[in-house]
């Protein structure tokens, strides 16, 4: 325990194990390791092989081209992974067939204590393993990567960042992109002036109120102008909308 928090833990079962470990040393997830918020452990597809050579893949029943990762090994490996953890665990696995992982997903996934992350590779894993040994399937977009490790990297690093104490401010995961249904607004830092191109002035102004105002407008006209299906469910109030208004007149979208 940190406080009142129970550490998160993450499980990646990979057939590249170094693959994982060399992101998770860095950054935010390395810090919050450090930190000890979070704990990480990477479990080795291959060693649990049941072959002389290492292999954990076999051909496709019916034929066709790829392989398939064999149900023994990963099925070896997900029950490995959930004796040696303490906490009930939730099995994920990253597949283009997934449901598509976004900020939503983060928060109904960031409350669980233990989370199992199997990388598939290939044409995939056996279908049987899906139905009993799954408890949720990802995807992080609609194209098709070489394996689940980047991800599942995606996953640990956008729940981590969302857990209090990891970042410098828990304000600084609050204002994210999507974390509101909204994008970022811009951002800006010195110098106030590059060539011709100035900070917007309200900025400099030290008017708290005037400077929210401007960042929820300028957060819902970028919303608007750049993935303006994020707003085709989301409620505006009268505000909101007025200040969407407003921006567009000021953009010239009106």
């Amino acid at each position: 325990m940190i406080g009142t928090l129970m550490i998160k833990e993450f499980t990646v079962i990979t057939l590249f194990p170094e693959f994982i470990s060399d992101y998770l040393r860095i950054g935010v997830v390395g810090s919050a390791v450090d930190k000890g918020i979070i704990k990480l452990n990477l479990i080795d597809l291959r060693d649990f092989s049941e072959s002389r050579n290492g292999r954990i893949d076999d051909a496709s029943y019916g034929g066709g081209p790829g392989m398939v990762l064999a149900a023994p090994p990963v099925r070896a490996a997900i029950t490995s992974a959930k004796v040696n953890a303490s906490e009930d665990s939730h099995v994920m696995y990253m597949s283009p067939q997934g449901a598509c992982f976004d900020q939503s997903a983060v928060e109904d996934l960031r409350d669980l204590e233990h989370i199992i992350i199997l990388a598939g590779r290939y044409e995939g894993i056996d279908q049987r393993l899906i139905d009993r040994d799954i408890d949720s399937e990802w995807s992080v977009g609609d194209y098709v990567l070489s394996g689940g490790e980047l991800p599942g990297l995606i996953v640990i690093d956008a729940i981590t960042r969302t857990i209090p104490g990891v970042l410098g401010s828990d304000e600084s995961a609050k204002n994210d992109s999507f974390s509101n249904g909204l994008l970022d607004f811009p951002h800006y830092t010195r110098p106030a002036v590059i060539e011709d191109a100035q900070v917007p002035q309200v900025l400099l102004s030290g008017n708290h109120a005037e400077i929210a105002r401007w960042r929820r407008k300028n957060a819902l006209g970028r919303t608007y102008v750049e993935r303006p299906d994020l707003l085709s469910n989301k409620f505006l109030s009268d505000g909101d909308r007025e200040l969407l208004r407003e921006f567009l007149q000021e953009n010239d979208f009106l």
